[in-house]
């Protein structure tokens, strides 16, 4: 979903559509299926590994259509691959979701959660958009509504928001899902044709940087 179509509302974008196909065995190209970001943005994982990051907003439903292409990819993830989702802040009213992801992280209910967020907003069509709303729902996953606003308005979890939404900038993030790969290259569905590509794409630039590879 690109960035300006959110301020269409979600009714106007429909599900699945997508620029030209990317060819089948063809190699993915710089300023095509992928681009190069003109300064690297900073990574995690340590020495030894690459950084992956996929951009996500919970309320876009091509992400929540993405998650199980994404968890079958995550299931085959390289060891030395360091894979982490980062929420978007495309617009203030963003934020609660940006924070709750933080939320979940920051209670060990991460693993757990994170699939029933997408769940109940768009098959229970549950509106979260708000501390409020968040707070009564995740009661009704076992959190404590004080537990979760006192981490909802922590330093920590509105520290990490705010890096966030700075990773979503340095990576020109124009829509979500996206991909951010080793801090140095960027593909979506919008670039690569389908998620499914992308994820292809993404492959394809793992492995050049594995092989040491000029791309």
């Amino acid at each position: 979903m690109l960035r300006r179509d959110f301020s269409l509302g979600l009714g106007s974008v429909a599900l699945g559509a997508c620029p030209a196909a990317w060819a089948q065995g063809k190699t993915p190209v710089d300023g095509g299926e992928f681009i190069s970001l003109d300064r690297p943005a900073p990574t995690e994982g340590g020495a030894g590994k690459v950084d992956v990051v996929e951009f996500f907003w919970y309320s876009c439903p091509h992400c929540n259509a993405f998650e199980p292409q994404l968890e079958a990819w995550l299931a085959k993830l390289p060891k030395h691959v360091h894979f982490r989702r980062v929420p978007v802040m495309f617009r203030p009213n963003f934020e609660p979701q940006q924070r709750l992801f933080y939320v979940l992280e920051a209670l060990g209910r991460l693993e757990d959660l994170h699939k029933k967020v997408f769940y109940a907003i768009h098959v229970d069509k549950q509106t979260l958009d708000s501390p409020e709303s968040i707070a009564t729902w995740l009661s009704k996953q076992g959190v404590e509504r004080a537990k979760f606003l006192e981490q909802y308005n922590s330093f920590a979890v509105i520290t990490k928001a705010r890096r966030a939404t700075q990773w979503q900038e340095q990576y020109k993030v124009d829509g979500v899902p996206s991909l951010g790969i080793a801090g140095r290259y960027y593909t979506s569905g919008s670039l690569a044709g389908t998620m499914q590509r992308a994820l292809q794409v993404t492959d394809y630039l793992l492995g050049q940087i594995a092989k040491g590879a000029k791309i």
